[in-house]
């Protein structure tokens, strides 16, 4: 089956982050520094524990995140935001509190119009996530 998932790019802090993401909502983390490999010798001395790749898998759930920032430098939008669909009223609670801690919630945990709990935050890496638990499933 084909799916999606979500990548994202850090400027030095990538480590911080998904050990952020794998304390808030579980799972198996992976990183690989460029230090550890075949890039090592190509890159500058300094960028040896920045994070080449990494991944958080939780059942379905997969976040992907690196270091690695083109050219032009890490440019921060709005244009992305991480959806997770919850399996529990519970669940939902708990991430939506993990995850919001030392961030902003824009729109905070209401059961919505279409029956569904959602909310939504901004995390203090300045990544957007969208939380819902469908109540109907």
């Amino acid at each position: 089956m084909t799916q999606i998932n979500s990548y994202l790019t850090f400027n030095g802090n990538c480590r911080e982050a998904m050990t952020f993401y794998k304390e808030s909502l579980g799972g198996e983390l992976i990183l690989q520094t460029i230090g550890d490999s075949p890039l090592a010798e190509k890159m500058p001395a300094k960028m040896k524990d920045c994070i080449l790749h990494s991944t958080l898998t939780n059942g379905a759930l997969i976040i992907m995140a690196s270091d690695m920032v083109g050219d032009k430098g890490l440019i921060k939008g709005t244009a992305v935001s991480l959806m997770l669909n919850c399996s529990s009223e519970e669940e939902t609670r708990h991430f939506y509190a993990k995850l919001s801690a030392g961030g902003e919630r824009t729109h905070p945990l209401e059961t919505s119009f279409w029956g569904a709990l959602f909310g939504d935050l901004t995390d203090k890496f300045g990544n957007q996530w969208l939380l819902h638990f469908d109540k109907n499933q």
